[in-house]
Parts: C-alpha cells; sequence; structure tokens
C-alpha cells in the first residue's frame, strides 16, 4: 500500500471515527430527554400504532369543502353552457350559487351529515346530503319569492342545478364511503387513546366507552403507577403497558391523539402529579367524569356519545388551525425562497471562497414531539472546527466563527436555508426556536435547567418566535436566559392565532437590528 493511500484510509477512518462519536453524543442525549426504556410490550404496541393516522375532523372538512365547491361548480357550468348567450346577469347567479351552498352544508351540519358515524355509512350519509341540499334549494326559492326576485331566474337552470346536484352528491358520498371505510378497516381513521390510571373505575369507562355506537376512539393501552388488586394487569381485556413516566414516551412513539384520566375528582393531589407529568405531550388530556357524584353544568362537559369528559389540556394549534398554519408556511416560505434566492446564492459563494468546505451545515435538533430534526444553516465556522453537538457555545470574538461567519451570525443570515425545512415540514415559519439536542448552561442541559422544558415541542420549532422578537436571541450563558426563553415559548403556544404569528414575522426583520447577543 502506498504512503498516500495510507493516509487516506487514516484519513476515513478518522472521519467515521468522529461521526460515530458524535451519533454516539447525539444518541446519548436524546436518550435522556425520553428517560424511560419501555417494556417489551409497550414496544410492540406502541410500533402497531407509530404510523399517523387520519384526523376525522380534517376528513369532515374536506367533504364540506368538496361538496360546497362541486355544488357551486355545477351551477355556474349550467350557466355557462345554457345562459351565456341570454344576457343573464351574472351576479345574480352568482349570489344565489354563494347562498345556496353555503345553505346545503349548513343543513347537512345541522343533521350531522358529516359526522364520521355518518360518512361510514353509503345509503345513510346521501340520504342526509340530499335532504340537506333539497332544503337548501326550497329555502332559496322561498327567499327569491319574498324579495319578488325569482322571475329573473331561469327555471331550467335552477332545475338542471338540483338534478345534477343530487347526481353528484350520489357519486361523491359513495367515493367518501369507500375511503372512510378503508380507512377504519386500516385503523387510520381513529382517536388512539390511552387511560391513565388501572382497576374497576377504568373498566367501568372501556366499557361505557365500547358501548358508544360508531366510536371512533381507539383504546390502545392503560397506565398506571399502582400494582396489585387496585391495578390488576388486565383491566376489561386491556393490558397495562407500563407506569406513568413510562406513558410519555409511549406517547410519542405511538402517536396518541388523546390521555384519559381515569380518576375521581376527590384524588385532587395524584391528578396534579400528573398532569405536571403529562402536560409536556402535544395530545388531549381529558379527566373521566362518568363515575363522579360531583355534577357540573352540561356545558362544562366534552362528550364521547354519552360518557362524560372534563377538558383538563388541548391539543395547540389542532383542526383547523393547524391547516391554516400550514397553508401559512407553505406559501410564505415560498415567495421568501424566491425572493431571497439572490442572497442566499451570493452568502453561499462568500462562504465557499473565504473557507474550504461546503456552505451548508446540518445539526441535529430538537423538533415537534421531541423528535429529531436536521436543520439547515449557512456554515459560519471552520469547517475543520464545526461543533454539530453544540457543546461549547459561540462567544463574542470565537475564533472558530468565520469573518464571513460572524456577518451572517449578526444577520440571521444564516438562518435561511431553514425556510426549506419549513417547506418538508420540519419547521414552522413562527414557533419556538429548536434547540440543539446537546444544548447546555454550565455542564447542564436546559431541561435540567427548566421544570417542564420538554412543553416547547408541543408544536413545530419556527425560524423565529416570540422569544427571539422580545430579545432573547443568540448566547445563552445564563438559567435565567434559557428561562426566560422557554417562558416566550409557552406564551406563544398557548395564545397563537395567525395574526400572531404575522405580527412576529413583521416585526422580526427590526429586532434583527439588535445584534448585541448574536455573535
Amino acid at each position: 500500500m502506498s504512503t498516500k493511500q495510507a493516509k487516506r484510509g487514516n484519513q476515513s477512518d478518522q472521519t467515521f471515527s468522529i461521526r460515530a462519536m458524535h451519533q454516539a453524543s447525539v444518541d446519548e442525549t436524546v436518550s435522556r430527554a425520553r428517560a424511560v426504556e419501555l417494556n417489551e410490550m409497550a414496544k410492540q404496541v406502541a410500533e402497531l400504532f407509530s404510523s399517523d393516522s387520519v384526523s376525522s375532523f380534517l376528513i369532515a372538512s374536506l367533504v364540506r369543502i368538496g361538496e360546497f365547491l362541486g355544488l357551486a361548480a355545477i351551477a355556474f357550468a349550467v350557466r355557462q353552457f345554457y345562459l351565456i348567450d341570454k344576457g343573464a346577469p351574472f351576479i345574480i347567479y352568482a349570489a344565489a350559487v354563494t347562498l345556496g351552498t353555503a345553505l346545503t352544508v349548513t343543513f347537512i351540519q345541522a343533521i350531522d351529515g358529516y359526522e364520521v358515524s355518518a360518512l361510514r355509512r353509503f345509503l345513510p350519509q346521501f340520504a342526509k346530503a340530499a335532504a340537506g341540499f333539497t332544503v337548501a334549494m326550497i329555502m332559496l326559492v322561498v327567499i327569491a319569492f319574498f324579495i319578488k326576485i325569482s322571475t329573473q331566474y331561469s327555471r331550467l337552470w335552477f332545475g338542471s342545478w338540483y338534478l345534477l346536484g343530487l347526481g353528484f352528491l350520489f357519486l361523491y358520498r359513495g367515493a367518501v364511503s369507500v375511503y372512510v371505510h378503508r380507512a377504519v378497516t386500516s385503523g387510520r381513521l381513529e382517536r388512539r387513546a390511552v387511560i391513565v390510571g388501572g382497576g374497576e373505575p377504568a373498566a367501568e369507562l372501556i366499557r361505557s366507552l365500547e358501548a358508544q355506537r360508531d366510536s371512533d376512539i381507539r383504546i390502545c393501552g392503560i397506565f398506571d403507577d399502582r400494582g396489585g388488586q387496585r391495578s390488576p394487569a388486565v383491566v376489561a381485556g386491556y393490558p397495562k403497558l407500563g407506569t406513568v413516566p413510562e406513558l410519555v414516551e409511549f406517547a410519542r412513539k405511538a402517536r396518541i391523539d388523546m390521555l384519559i384520566v381515569s380518576l375521581p375528582l376527590s384524588a385532587e393531589q395524584r391528578v396534579l402529579q400528573l398532569l405536571k407529568r403529562l402536560w409536556v405531550l402535544p395530545v388531549d388530556i381529558r379527566l373521566s367524569a362518568h363515575t363522579n357524584k360531583l355534577r357540573f353544568r352540561p356545558r362544562s362537559y366534552t362528550y364521547e356519545g354519552s360518557v362524560p369528559f372534563l377538558d383538563l389540556f388541548e391539543k395547540p394549534i389542532a383542526n383547523w388551525d393547524a391547516i391554516m398554519k400550514r397553508a401559512f408556511d407553505i406559501v410564505f416560505s415560498a415567495v421568501a425562497i424566491v425572493a431571497l434566492s439572490p442572497l442566499m446564492a451570493a452568502t453561499a459563494l462568500a462562504i465557499r471562497l473565504e473557507s474550504k468546505g461546503p456552505a451548508i451545515f446540518r445539526q441535529k435538533r430538537f423538533g415537534f414531539n421531541n423528535e429529531v430534526i436536521e436543520v439547515l444553516k449557512f456554515r459560519s465556522m471552520y469547517h475543520e472546527m464545526s461543533d454539530p453537538d453544540a457543546k461549547q457555545v459561540v462567544t463574542k470574538g470565537d475564533p472558530r466563527v468565520t469573518r464571513v461567519g460572524r456577518f451572517i451570525r449578526k444577520t440571521s443570515i444564516d438562518e435561511l436555508p431553514q425556510l426549506f425545512n419549513v417547506l418538508k415540514g420540519e419547521l414552522s415559519l413562527v414557533g419556538p426556536r429548536p434547540h440543539a439536542v446537546n444544548a447546555h448552561t454550565d455542564n447542564k442541559l436546559w431541561d435540567e435547567v427548566v421544570d417542564g422544558y420538554f412543553a416547547r415541542h408541543k408544536v413545530r420549532p419556527g425560524v423565529t418566535g416570540w422569544a427571539q422578537i422580545n430579545g432573547w436571541r443568540g448566547e445563552i450563558d445564563s438559567d435565567e436566559k434559557i428561562r426566560e426563553r422557554v417562558n416566550c415559548d409557552l406564551y406563544y403556544i398557548e395564545n397563537w392565532s395567525l395574526l400572531f404569528d404575522l405580527y412576529i414575522l413583521m416585526l422580526t426583520p427590526f429586532r434583527l437590528l439588535n445584534t448585541e447577543n448574536a455573535y
């Protein structure tokens, strides 16, 4: 073997060793975040539910949108082919179509035509859709008659819209029933629930839930710290999979949607202890109320069939909020990538000209629900001095940072590649900033410094956030700074709105002018 070959071999071995050490460090930190190891049965059950489920809310919403657009398209198509040459005013037909389709969706909603239980069976759901559409058409006729504009509409147009609309609903609801049936059969259209607390109260709750017709709740198992007769290994046919600390890890692996605490209200201290551990999870947390003698007003409860619950925590940014936020992220990040592409190309060129190595730096960070993601940044350090584990905090005058790197860090240009993480769905434009998995202060990991630190991972992390525009940006060299960051992150999660996101985005460029802590 030649000297050059031997040298290349040694370099390859060294590179492999460094990568292995880096991965081992990441794995060790991630293991700490997860804290506990699941038993074999819990692992197997978690694996069964590791794939994402289909939201029943999303299905119902898409059916609403599909019917609204489909019926409107039919009405406009009939007008286009039949009335376009007859000088019929477009505005009065547009008003009738908008009102008619909106009334149709409203009436179908009123008779539960969008409930998952209705969507499973073709004939019942078609009957409800047809009834809602028919009532909406009758209402249109009545309204037009009383405001004396009925003569301005073509009877042929109205009759064609109604008949073709019924045909559309027949075909559309047939396709929906096939899809929903397949989703239910495959176990994807369900809300995955875990019972917290065992014994007879849990058994009564399970029997009550299973007695509800067409319920989409899937009980995945039971977790309880107690043992013996008070909490046997099997309750109502469901196994006890572990203790409450193990539940946190299980809920993340199994894509759980709901935690149901099966404890009486009188066990106040135990309920509070459970909530202190469980509130960091991005799930709905409910307290079973079916065995409690203390009763509140009916509006205080939510119901699964006839089973009452008290809502303790709700999953943040869910349902329509999640859809709107994701659409917001896709549109604005795509526009930003196009608009900033010259700047990003120039930055990449400047990095390559100043120092060897790739222009893009990848770092393992915590994402949504504590999942580890690879965040993209422009490389700001010399390649051989890069710190993918974030073991050493960047300080003022840090010799590892290049001249170009110092500038792009101060101006936050180094964060721009994260727009691609946003398009991929790993980040959001606005949210808690993703921290490196090994982030620490004074040899203490940040989850050791802040109680409930991982609650900031209940939503997707963001390219910018409430903490950053409030001055908590850059070096974190004290416990107080990380506590303030987390407080801002939790405030954002609890008070989120689309306008709040827009407000943060608008303020971000101005707050970046403050480079006091950005090195």
